[in-house]
């Protein structure tokens, strides 16, 4: 009688994925959740801080950066984002969610320390560097995402495989923090440093098992079961029969293209267009900012804690509001409200006269604000929800594709604004061309994903 009173008790369902989907969420399941989390978080102050190194490699003696040398660094970590994203997601779906998560992990933390080598005025090598770092963070979230989706109820799926990319702006936070009182101590080489913190997930990670429908595609059904059991955590006795999938490999590159081009489509332009304009915010913002309005290294560092904290808060509303009123919805206003931002960012220049910037620098801030919020408020459910449109055996593929292809807005965005601005001098004027395009992109991307297939609360076998 004591046994059975201690004894874990089954949750209903007639197959594993329904028992996931009737159980409480478990230590197992936020521990996965927390890994993709501190991952996400790892990675991205590490690409962000890029963004704090060059406002203060500008002024470093030696270095005499110009607007375009910035851009092309810049665009570096973006073009990499672009391969490691294509590549990662079909590794994920050959070899496994977990052991690409991994490697992504290796990949970042040894061209980050790498970078901290970079000789005096080395830009082209530190291009070259970052181009590795983003080839390492471009596999993370796509990783991540499925990863996270493959375990957890489908009723809470769009929130808790969003949250895999929702505390990502704690990255610009930190960035922030770390370059307002440890930039001087440190150094940009000691900035850069600090980003190879994420191989403490090295650790993390051999705790937790591979998917359970990746094992099962894998016809590892033992295994996948010990998965579902661990996720629940219970007993693998009590683990429901595995539910019937379709007997198919992975999908190739070539059967993306041919059986989802309306997905990848979606995913693609979407992606395209909601990053164009954050990405750029996030690696020329702090630059704009000191050197186009004039804010000192301090206040730009302190402006864009703010930032990320607007930007950590519009992920999770995005996250929590797609469960309730669905993904495609959530989309579109994302977009609506960004364009707004950008519009108010475009149109502070017009707020200067002669030498005088005045308020037109707190007008700037107030946009890019709203873009971060809103435009890139929307990743929080952005790859979970691209994730959700394709099926097993092709989501970290196809997802990977349609961002990697999407996230060639990556390597345009930085370069475009590093071409405008050249070897001149950085200056207000240089603002408001990209972001009125930044503008019309955000109102596309908006309506891109209204053609999208809705997922709120679909299982991922019906998918």
């Amino acid at each position: 009688m004591t046994t059975q009173a201690t004894a874990p008790t089954a949750p209903q369902g007639k197959t594993a994925p329904e028992q996931i989907d009737n159980h409480r969420l478990t230590g197992h399941q936020k521990s996965l959740i927390g890994m993709a989390i501190v991952g996400n978080v790892s990675e991205f102050f590490d690409m962000f801080l890029i963004g704090f190194i060059i406002n203060l490699l500008i002024e470093t003696p030696g270095w005499n950066l110009t607007g375009f040398q910035s851009g092309v660094i810049l665009a570096g970590a973006g073009l990499g984002t672009v391969l490691g994203s294509i590549t990662w997601g079909r590794l994920a779906d050959v070899f496994g969610r977990k052991h690409a998560f991994v490697w992504c992990i290796v990949v970042l933390v040894v061209f980050t320390a790498g970078s901290a080598f970079t000789p005096v005025n080395g830009w082209i090598l530190l291009t070259i560097l970052r181009t590795g770092v983003g080839f390492g963070v471009g596999g993370l979230n796509i990783t991540s995402v499925p990863f996270v989706q493959e375990f957890v109820p489908a009723k809470q799926r769009g929130l808790l495989s969003g949250l895999t990319s929702v505390f990502i702006p704690a990255g610009i936070f930190l960035g922030g923090l770390v370059t307002k009182y440890l930039g001087g101590p440190l150094g940009w080489r000691g900035l850069i440093a600090v980003g190879c913190i994420p191989i403490i997930l090295l650790a993390w990670a051999r705790v937790i098992p591979e998917s359970p429908r990746f094992l099962q595609s894998r016809g590892r059904e033992r295994e996948a079961k010990e998965a579902y059991a661990w996720a629940m955590e219970i007993p693998v006795e009590q683990v429901a029969d595995l539910p019937e999938l379709p007997q198919k490999s992975s999908a190739s590159y070539a059967v993306i293209f041919s059986k989802y081009p309306k997905q990848l489509l979606v995913v693609a332009v979407g992606s395209f267009c909601f990053i164009l304009g954050s990405f750029t915010v996030q690696s020329w913002g702090q630059t704009l900012l000191g050197q186009s309005f004039k804010f000192e290294a301090g206040t730009v560092a302190t402006l864009f804690m703010f930032v990320s904290l607007g930007d950590l808060l519009g992920r999770l509303g995005s996250a929590w509001i797609s469960d309730k009123i669905g993904r495609r919805w959530t989309m579109f206003g994302c977009g609506m409200i960004g364009a707004i931002g950008a519009l108010i960012a475009a149109f502070s220049t017009r707020m200067v006269t002669g030498d005088e910037i005045g308020n037109a620098g707190y007008v700037f801030f107030a946009g890019i604000f709203i873009v971060m919020m809103f435009g890139d408020g929307a990743f929080g459910i952005l790859n979970a929800f691209g994730g959700e449109q394709f099926p097993t055996e092709a989501r970290s593929t196809g997802l990977g594709l349609g961002y990697g292809i999407g996230a060639i807005a990556k390597v345009v965005g930085p370069y475009f604004v590093g071409a405008l601005v050249g070897s001149a001098e950085l200056s207000h004027e240089v603002v408001f061309v990209p972001f009125v395009i930044f503008a019309v992109l955000l109102f596309l991307g908006g309506v891109v994903y209204l053609f999208a297939r809705e997922t709120k609360g679909a299982s991922l076998e019906d998918i």
